[in-house]
C-alpha cells in the first residue's frame, strides 16, 4: 500500500523516476538549497582535508527519508574532487563482501553506505579499524591452523545514511567524525528548490504555483520533485506549457493530497485513533494492527511528519492526536 502513495518519501524503484530524480541532484555546493548550515560546516570539512593532502572526516548523514543524503554525498565527493563508490547495508552480506569493497578503494575516495543501520552487526568490526587506521584482518585458513593476516588500505572517507540512526551501535556511530542531521525543508526553501529543479527542466513555473506545491510536499524535496512531474505531466496533457497555481491545485486535489501534504493513508492513521480509540493514547502496534499495516511502516514513513506538523504527540501511554486534528478531519 505505501508504495503506491505518490507522497510517499521512499526512493523509487522504478527506473523512470530514478533518472527523473538523478537529473535534478545538485551537482556542487552552489546548487544545494536549504541547507546552508550543513553546507557551511562541510566547505571546512573539505578544505581542511585538501589543505592537508587527506581525505575527508567520515560523514554520518541521518533523518526522514528524501531529504536529500544521497544527493549531499555526491556534492561532497564532487566538491572534494575525489571517486565515490555507493552500496546499501542489505547488499552487504558476508565479511569478504566488505572487505573486496574496502580493499578496492582509491585513494581519498569515499565509500557511500546507504541505510547503514541495516548493516549486520557482524560487519562493523572490519569497519572500525577500516575507519580508524586504515588497515583490515583477514582470515586465512580455518581451525587450528587459521592466522590472521593485517591489510593496509588506502586512506578513505565513509559515507553512511540512514532514517534509524538510534539502530546504530554506539561503537560505530562514535567513529565518524562529522554527525549531521538533516531536518524537513521550510516552505521557503523548498519552494525555492521546486523553482530551481523546474528551471532544469524547462518548466515555466509561477511563485504561486511553486509555495503551493511546497505546501503539499511534506516539507520533503523528493516528494515536491515528485510532485512537480505530476503537475508537469497534468499541464502538457491540457495543452499547457505553464504552471499555474490553479494547475497545481487541480492536479493535487484529484492525487487526493490536501492543503497540508496529508493523503488518505494519513487520514486513516488519524481517523482510526480519534474513531476507535477517542484521540489515544494508544501505542504504535495497535495503530499498525487496526490498520493492517507493519509497525516500522507506521513508525518510520507516515508518523514523522505527523509528529513534525503537530498532529500527534508522543506520551508515555501511547500516541494521542491533538486539537489540529479535529480541525481538518472536521471531527
Amino acid at each position: 500500500m505505501m508504495n503506491d502513495r505518490i507522497i510517499n518519501a521512499e526512493s523509487e524503484s522504478d527506473d523512470e523516476l530514478v533518472l527523473f530524480d538523478r537529473s535534478l541532484r545538485p551537482k556542487l555546493f552552489k546548487d544545494v538549497i536549504g541547507r546552508k548550515r550543513e553546507v557551511d560546516n562541510l566547505k571546512i570539512l573539505i578544505d581542511a582535508a585538501k589543505m592537508r593532502n587527506e581525505p575527508i572526516d567520515h560523514v554520518l548523514l541521518h533523518g526522514p527519508p528524501g531529504l536529500g543524503k544521497t544527493s549531499l554525498a555526491y556534492v561532497i565527493a564532487n566538491e572534494a574532487n575525489v571517486p565515490i563508490y555507493t552500496t546499501s547495508g542489505p547488499a552487504i552480506e558476508r565479511k569478504a563482501d566488505l572487505a573486496a569493497i574496502l580493499s578496492n578503494l582509491e585513494d581519498k575516495a569515499i565509500l557511500f553506505i546507504d541505510e547503514i543501520h541495516r548493516l549486520n552487526r557482524s560487519l562493523e568490526e572490519i569497519l572500525y579499524s577500516a575507519m580508524e587506521d586504515s588497515t583490515i584482518d583477514i582470515v586465512i585458513g580455518k581451525g587450528p591452523s587459521a592466522r590472521t593476516l593485517k591489510l593496509e588500505l588506502n586512506k578513505f572517507s565513509l559515507i553512511g545514511a540512514t532514517t534509524r540512526v538510534g539502530m546504530l551501535s554506539s561503537p560505530l556511530r562514535d567513529r565518524f567524525g562529522v554527525d549531521m542531521h538533516l531536518d524537513y525543508y521550510g516552505y521557503e526553501d523548498l519552494a525555492s528548490l521546486i523553482r530551481q529543479k523546474a528551471k532544469i527542466l524547462d518548466i515555466v513555473i509561477d511563485e504561486k504555483a511553486s509555495e503551493e506545491i511546497a505546501k503539499r510536499s511534506r516539507r520533503t524535496p523528493r516528494i515536491a520533485q515528485r510532485l512537480l512531474k505530476r503537475v508537469r505531466d497534468y499541464a502538457q496533457s491540457n495543452s499547457s506549457s505553464n504552471i499555474d497555481v490553479n494547475s497545481v491545485k487541480e492536479t493535487l486535489n484529484m492525487l487526493g493530497i490536501d492543503n497540508f501534504g496529508l493523503d488518505s493513508l494519513d487520514k486513516k492513521i488519524l481517523q482510526v485513533m480519534v474513531k476507535n480509540f477517542k484521540g489515544g493514547p494508544v501505542g504504535i502496534n495497535t495503530i499498525a494492527a487496526s490498520l493492517s499495516e507493519d509497525r516500522d511502516t507506521i513508525e518510520n514513513v507516515y508518523e514523522p511528519f505527523l509528529l513534525k506538523e503537530g498532529f500527534i504527540m508522543r506520551t508515555a501511554r501511547g500516541r494521542v492526536v491533538t486539537e489540529k486534528v479535529y480541525e481538518i478531519l472536521d471531527l
